[in-house]
């Protein structure tokens, strides 16, 4: 019995999508996903743009699971999954204007506005506690 590349492929970006899911992360896997949840947002909402590079696994992943232990941290949290839920990706790229597509990355929200934006060229040379450190200073300007 073969296994198909799709069912190969979710198999393969299941613990991925855990690394933010097991840390209280809600995964929006459809536009409506998206739309039911960024569009009247009240309130601060941190979206991650995951992906299956290895900036994500290294830097960007551990150093959002390392700032959202702070004390003050955003009320919503979100992220959708580039090249897997694409669909979902690309809505959720709507909200982030001007900035062009970017994965990974991580924005957060304030009432429905986008204040603190972090690209794919600002994860791959940084540390996962620079970009803890970097989110942590957002959450506290931003989320209090």
């Amino acid at each position: 019995m073969s296994m198909s590349f799709e069912s190969y492929m979710k198999d393969m970006v299941q613990p991925m999508r855990d690394d933010l899911t097991r840390i209280g992360i809600t995964e929006l896997r459809t536009p409506e996903d998206v739309v039911a949840n960024l569009a009247d947002v009240k309130g601060t909402a941190l979206v991650v743009i995951n992906s299956v590079c290895g900036c994500a696994a290294g830097q960007c992943r551990p150093g959002v699971a390392k700032a959202l232990q702070n004390e003050i941290k955003p009320d919503h949290l979100f992220t959708v999954f580039a090249g897997q839920d694409k669909e979902a990706t690309a809505k959720a790229r709507e909200y982030l204007a001007p900035y062009p597509p970017s994965s990974p990355s991580i924005a957060l929200f304030k009432d429905g506005q986008l204040v603190h934006f972090i690209q794919r060229h600002q994860i791959e040379d940084r540390s996962a506690d620079l970009i803890a450190t970097d989110l942590t200073s957002a959450f506290e300007n931003f989320c209090k």
